[in-house]
Formats: C-alpha cells, structure tokens, sequence
C-alpha cells in the first residue's frame, strides 16, 4: 500500500511515518523546503516538496497514493491567521486535489483534535454526536478543517480522528509540565480539580492506522483516548515518581494564569517565535473538563488504547533522559 503523510516531521506525524514503515506501506512524505528531516531522515520514505497553497503543485503527492494520513498542522501562531490558513486552507487545498487528481483514493485520515469541539460539560465526556463548540482559534480552525471533510465524505472515503492531550517521545509542549516537575515543581491550574482525557502518542498512531484500514471507519469520526479520568496532579505525581523527584504543588489562581499569558504573549510579539503560552491557551487551562469518549472507537473499530498512564509517561521520560532534553 502506497501512502502520503503530511506533518511527517512533528511529534506524531514521524512516529506514524515509523510505524507505516515497519507495516510495509511505501511512504511518500509531503514536504517543505525549509522542513527539518531529523526523525525521519534514515528512513526508507520518498520525500514530496509541494506548496499547500497550490492545488497543482500537490498533484504529485497525491497522485498514485492509496492512503492520506493528514496530521500536518499549526498549533502555535502569532497571527490567528496562521490557524486557518495553517489547519482549514492547507486541509481544504488537499481535498481539492485529492478529488482532481486521485478519486480513487482508499482512505483520507484528517487528524484533527478535541479542541474542535470544545469542553465537556460537569464530569460528562464530549462525543461524536456533541456539537462543535471551540473556545480557541486552534480549535475553530480544526472545526472549519473538519467541515471541508464533512462536504466531500458523500464523494471521498474520510475518516476524522480527534486526539486529546497526546503526550509521548518527541513532545514540546506536555514536555514543559514533565520538566518543571523535573525541577520539583508541579504547577495546576486554578483550586479545583481539572479532568481530562490522555492518550500516548504510540496508542494515538494505532488509532489513526486502524481508522485507516477499517472498512467501517469510512465517512466516520472517532474520537481516539484512553478510557480513564485523569488530572494534572496525577500526572505529575506519576512523573514525580518516576524522576525520584520530590515536588512543591503550586495552585496558580486562574487571573494570575491569564497573567503570565498575556506577559508571556506581550513578550512574544517582540520576537519572532509565537508564545508558549498565550491568553487562549490559558483559556484552555482553566477549563474543568476535557473529557472524550473512546467508545465509538472500541465498538466499531475495535480499537482500544493499550499503554496505561504510568506505562505512558516512563516511555516518555526515558526517551527525554536519553536523548538530552532532561537530565
């Protein structure tokens, strides 16, 4: 089987490169002149140079290939622009070129996230029937990508994955909590307890397969987690285990929250890197609950999560100790 990914580079768009690979599927990686090849630089895959703003210069990616995994994205901007053009555009662009040049297509995976969505409500998980309510350009530039997917799935044969909070080997952002509890310090948002729903980054990339290779996932969407509850605390307090690292807890109060994001976001539009964190990641922050419900997936795909929390996050920590990024 003949497959293109686009995102091939990030956090999870090389590990299902890696994975596609060891599966025997012939990979064509779709690429920018300036992208960075460390992670997938010895692998056996075909690399694509193509402009998403150009339906034309997308022709020889598309072309020929069985499988479309789309995990390539913006999720950091200084402009909320960017998201658009970055996640709705680019998605938008890619279907129209799926549908001129290769009809044919077995499957086209749109990774997208449960920000597109939006929060759950109390302690109920949000589902695939729940309706779209983002509080971020992030996850409104999901949504509108999502919506390209819906106007064409009568036509090409889509299937829409939307991830949690993914963690795992190679992650930047889940990273920074690891390392300040690294440094003794476990830092939680606001004085009362913050659900959400996890999954690793290994798990997410056989849920993205299994979306793909599944006859019934066509025209579906599934959200792809783990089953459990989680908070922040007791992901810190498992990474605080691990690293035989004490930890001071501090409850940062959500104004200061909203604070230090706007500080940070100030300081940013002086640089050239967008901020780690900004006001509407903060945003995110501060909500109660970001719960999914993996149900869907584990009853038509029979797909189900196999990595535990504690499993998780020592693979993670391991791969960052090894590999420099904490010591």
């Amino acid at each position: 089987m003949k497959a293109l990914v686009t995102g091939s580079t990030g956090f999870i768009g090389s590990q299902l490169v890696e994975k596609l690979v060891a599966r025997d599927y012939t990979v064509s990686c779709l690429i920018r002149k300036s992208t960075k090849l460390e992670y997938i630089n010895d692998l056996p895959v075909q690399l694509v140079n193509a402009d998403y703003g150009n339906t034309e210069s997308l022709r020889a990616a598309v072309e020929g290939a069985d499988y479309i995994f789309h995990v390539g994205g913006v999720t950091k901007a200084k402009d909320k622009r960017v998201y658009f053009l970055g996640n709705h555009q680019t998605t938008k662009n890619l279907l129209d070129a799926v549908r001129m040049y290769n009809p044919g297509l077995k499957r086209f995976v749109f990774a997208s996230s449960l920000t597109a969505v939006g929060p759950g409500t109390g302690t109920e998980s949000v589902d695939e029937n729940t309706p779209y309510h983002p509080i971020t350009t992030y996850g409104r530039s999901k949504m509108e990508a999502e919506k390209e997917c819906l106007a064409v799935m009568q036509s090409l044969p889509i299937t829409i994955v939307r991830p949690p909070a993914v963690y795992g080997p190679r992650d930047k952002d889940v990273f920074e909590f690891f390392n300040s509890v690294n440094k003794h310090f476990l830092p939680l948002s606001g004085f009362g307890r913050k659900i959400l729903s996890f999954v690793h980054s290994y798990d997410l990339v056989d849920g993205i397969i299994a979306a793909a290779e599944h006859p019934k996932a066509a025209s579906q969407i599934y959200f792809i987690s783990n089953e459990e509850v989680y908070d922040w605390e007791m992901l810190g307090n498992i990474a605080g285990k691990f690293l035989k690292k004490w930890v001071v807890k501090a409850r940062i109060p959500h104004f200061l929250l909203y604070t230090v994001a706007g500080i940070s976001e100030f300081i940013a539009g002086m640089q050239d890197k967008p901020a780690l964190m900004n006001i509407e990641k903060a945003r995110d922050g501060v909500q109660s609950n970001w719960l999914c419900s993996p149900k869907k997936a584990l009853e038509e795909l029979g797909f189900k999560t196999k990595l535990s929390l504690e499993e998780g996050v020592a693979i993670s920590l391991e791969w960052y100790r090894k590999n420099g990024w904490m010591k």
